[in-house]
């Protein structure tokens, strides 16, 4: 029915995926996981053309873009992995990003006509899946930083504080200036000169969440957090950075 819609615009809607591919040099799908990718190109594979080369911008596992890379190649074909940060406003003013890595010779032929759907087509070298992983860290930051807003947003409703306060508040202040210093910091595990202080760091905390309690709000990340702050400071580490929480992500 989707690829139906679409025919005005120019599309072809096929009942068979072997029947879509036939005659294409270059498939590109975007797909909901590994198993559905598995399956529609298992599906394809009969109508595809010797050598085509497949075009996968699907969110799916490094270990999946890694051996369908490998298995199609031994069929004959060409896969490369090619997730993307892109909405569907970003599909149509061809906008956003396009990650990709894998066999170099692939990439360079294919960037010409990658580039023209993307604002930036990031090339993260010759390293079959590292785009995956590259793609779920950044989602994992998406989803971090909303589940951070979503506090944010119940504490300032817990505090009868408009949400347009809150808004003007990272208008004001960027705290995401700073964040390629704080992954640096992170990494090399500078602790011992602290900009804030653990112990500090969990105070507050601790004030965010009984005034989210007292208003009968309820906190999505904090509390787990002040867990952790809670061990570490148990350990000895409550005059260390607080960024210390981040240790066991290395």
């Amino acid at each position: 029915a989707k690829a139906e819609a679409l025919q005005s615009d120019g599309a072809k809607a096929f009942e068979n995926v072997e029947d879509a591919v036939k005659g294409a040099q270059v498939i590109h799908i975007t797909l909901k996981d590994d198993a559905a990718v598995d399956q529609v190109l298992a599906a394809a594979k009969a109508g595809l053309e010797p050598g085509a080369i497949i075009v996968d911008h699907t969110t799916t596992s490094a270990e999946g873009a890694v051996e369908r890379t490998k298995s199609w190649k031994e069929e004959g074909f060409q896969y490369i992995h090619a997730p993307v940060f892109m909405g569907p406003s970003n599909a149509l003013d061809s906008s956003g990003n396009m990650l990709i890595s894998g066999d170099q010779h692939l990439i360079e032929k294919l960037t010409p006509e990658l580039s023209k759907l993307t604002g930036k087509l990031i090339n993260l070298g010759d390293v079959p899946g590292k785009a995956a992983g590259i793609k779920l860290i950044g989602k994992l930051f998406i989803i971090s930083v909303t589940a951070g807003l979503s506090d944010a947003l119940t504490l300032a409703n817990g505090l009868d504080i408009p949400l347009t306060d809150v808004t003007e508040l990272f208008t004001d202040w960027n705290p995401a200036a700073n964040l390629t210093n704080r992954i640096e910091k992170m990494i090399a595990e500078k602790f011992d000169n602290p900009s804030w202080e653990l112990a500090m760091a969990r105070k507050d905390a601790g004030l965010m969440i009984k005034a989210a309690s007292k208003a009968d709000r309820h906190l999505m990340t904090i509390p787990e957090i002040a867990k952790r702050m809670d061990v570490l400071i148990d350990q000895g580490n409550g005059a260390k950075d607080w960024m210390i929480i981040a240790k066991q992500s290395k």
